[in-house]
């Protein structure tokens, strides 16, 4: 099948992620401590996300990390089972920002993937940040049986919206035993049964190390596992190709 021949909106798709794979051909290599940007996104509980977390763990605080920092495109990435402080400074978004009368702050462990976008908030890589001019984007699960309704502070008679979407937080790296969730074993590690590398949620893991196997780009594709609880796995959100491959495939189509 000649190249002209495929619709328009897949080469489009297409060309797209090849633009995506070559932008981001670096994790981001961040600090223990720093800003980044927090937006929410809904998860439903019982459920497993990226890094194959126990379901347990949505009882408790939890984040999607932007993809280039979560050190991964398919599903786990070295970020798994990571814990941070997270703290709100201001919104971004409104005008003028609006800064909390008291700052707030939560602890999160890292179950899940931001997927990388050409635009969005989670679209950072080396070469440069978001919007926001941050390279970390933290998506927390929100609303949550494990979060007060209240966290996020707004003032509905100024603004007239309750919900600002988007916030510049500090964050800084810290050991999950600060985590709600640290004293509930079914909440931390990998599901049980399945062996050392058929999921990857450390409980504990370092910045410079993760207990368990870090299935990055550079490492292969993670295998297609099952919880204990028979849930396959989320598969990869979105894929990157090599420029060999991607050549590749375009000759055969010219040719076809």
């Amino acid at each position: 099948m000649a190249l002209l021949s495929i619709p328009f909106s897949f080469q489009i798709w297409f060309f797209s992620f090849f633009l995506l794979a070559v932008l981001a051909s670096e994790w981001i290599d961040y600090p223990s401590d720093g800003f980044a940007t927090l937006t929410h996104y809904s998860l439903p509980l019982d459920y497993i996300a990226s890094c194959g977390c126990t379901a347990d763990s949505t009882h408790y605080p939890t984040a999607a990390l932007s993809q280039m920092a979560y050190g991964s495109s398919t599903a786990y990435g070295p970020a798994c089972g990571r814990c941070f402080n997270l703290t709100l400074l201001n919104t971004f978004l409104s005008v003028p920002p609006f800064y909390p009368p008291k700052p707030k702050s939560i602890v999160v462990k890292v179950t899940d993937l931001c997927p990388l976008s050409t635009t969005g908030w989670c679209n950072a890589t080396t070469n440069g940040p978001n919007a926001a001019g941050n390279f970390l984007n933290f998506d927390l699960a929100y609303p949550s049986t494990s979060i007060p309704s209240d966290f996020f502070p707004s003032n509905a008679t100024y603004y007239g919206y309750t919900d600002f979407g988007v916030w510049n937080i500090s964050y800084g790296s810290v050991a999950c035993s600060n985590w709600e969730g640290w004293n509930n074993d079914a909440a931390l590690g990998s599901v049980t049964g399945q062996g050392p590398e058929s999921v990857c949620c450390a409980a504990d893991p370092t910045n410079s190390s993760n207990t368990c196997t870090s299935y990055s780009d550079h490492n292969g594709i993670a295998p297609d596992t099952t919880t204990s609880s028979g849930h396959s796995i989320p598969r990869p959100y979105l894929f990157t190709l090599s420029f060999a491959s991607f050549m590749s495939l375009l000759f055969e189509s010219l040719l076809c």
